[in-house]
């Protein structure tokens, strides 16, 4: 997962099936009807046929299964999938095989671990959900407008609540140093910087060794002594700062994909980064400036301790899922 997938109580509907159950679409379903449109556009997805696109050593994911989690959080509006390209949409399913199956591993483990819920605890989530909905019977008839069915919803909020509580006994043992939370507060805060891409989206291994040639020359000339603001004026293909030399201005931590932030934050100020490749291209860039947290310490020490927390948590779950992958033998079959 490109960021880790914080598995919250929702009401996301998801199947768990022994490798032997195998999930399928119920013909006339509303999830069976966007199966049936999305495969004119990619066939793999046909509700009839039910490929396997995950496996594990324990279960397989579904065709049909995808779908229907794709239905269960989006609802309607899932039916604008039919209308994005075929790449991206082999992108869509793929992603979300593989959270289906990391749902499914997390839920085995939490009952390996003796995890447990009880009524209470899942009349409480639905009590949440009618009143958000103006109560019991406005709730019960918007779920059954989308198709959806009481006893797989108790069911899966159960799940998710296993879920939940098996994340929760992870997280709870990480601690956060006062030497951690001082070294962040000393870290750069923002960073501003001008900037030159040259796209090599849609292009060929051929045309894109070219590309870097280009910006090679781009970076020499900058680097003796042209100015920065009227090369990325010329050359740059980033419509966001192209007309204004670059430039991009106090972003913070982030904000940016990682390659950029990482030489936003680590080329000394005043000079050039190397050249380097982000999924829009490729880039070189200026750093101006760069600014400290500027409130007192105290002032920010929790909000430091929630954003140094919030990154163990994403390190420690990403890893934890890493491993359950690898010890079933999770693979994506699309």
């Amino acid at each position: 997962m490109k960021k880790l997938l914080v598995i919250l109580i929702t009401l996301v509907l998801i199947f768990s099936c022994s490798k032997q159950e195998v999930f399928k679409l119920e013909k006339g379903s509303p999830a069976y009807e966007l199966a049936t449109q999305l495969a004119k556009r990619l066939p793999l997805l046909d509700p009839e046929k039910n490929i396997i696109v995950a496996e594990t050593d324990q279960f397989v994911v579904t065709s049909g299964e995808v779908i229907y989690s794709l239905y269960s959080m989006f609802g309607k509006r899932a039916f604008q999938l039919a209308s994005i390209p075929n790449d991206r949409l082999l992108e869509i399913i793929r992603a979300n095989a593989e959270n289906v199956a990391e749902k499914k591993l997390l839920l085995r483990e939490a009952e390996k671990k003796g995890i447990d819920v009880d009524s209470t605890e899942v009349d409480s989530i639905l009590q949440i959900q009618y009143a958000r909905a103006g109560g019991k019977d406005a709730f019960l008839n918007l779920l059954s407008s989308h198709g959806f069915k009481m006893d797989e919803l108790t069911r899966d909020i159960k799940e998710n609540l296993k879920i939940n509580k098996l994340i929760t006994s992870i997280i709870d043992t990480i601690k956060v140093t006062d030497s951690e939370l001082m070294a962040e507060y000393n870290e750069d805060k923002t960073a501003t910087v001008r900037h030159i891409l040259l796209s090599t989206q849609g292009k060929s291994d051929s045309e894109k060794v070219e590309i870097y040639k280009k910006m090679q020359k781009i970076r020499e000339r900058a680097i003796s002594g042209e100015d920065f603001a009227k090369l990325a004026k010329e050359y740059s293909e980033d419509p966001g700062s192209k007309d204004r030399g670059g430039l991009y201005e106090n972003f913070s931590r982030g904000q940016m994909v990682k390659e950029f932030e990482d030489e936003a934050f680590n080329t000394p100020i005043g000079e050039i980064s190397p050249i380097f490749e982000t999924k829009f291209g490729y880039h070189i860039l200026k750093v101006i400036s760069r600014h400290k947290e500027t409130k007192p310490f105290e002032a920010v020490k929790s909000e430091i301790e929630k954003e140094i927390r919030s990154k163990k948590e994403n390190e420690i779950l990403t890893a934890f899922l890493k491993k359950l992958k690898e010890e079933s033998k999770f693979k994506l079959t699309i």
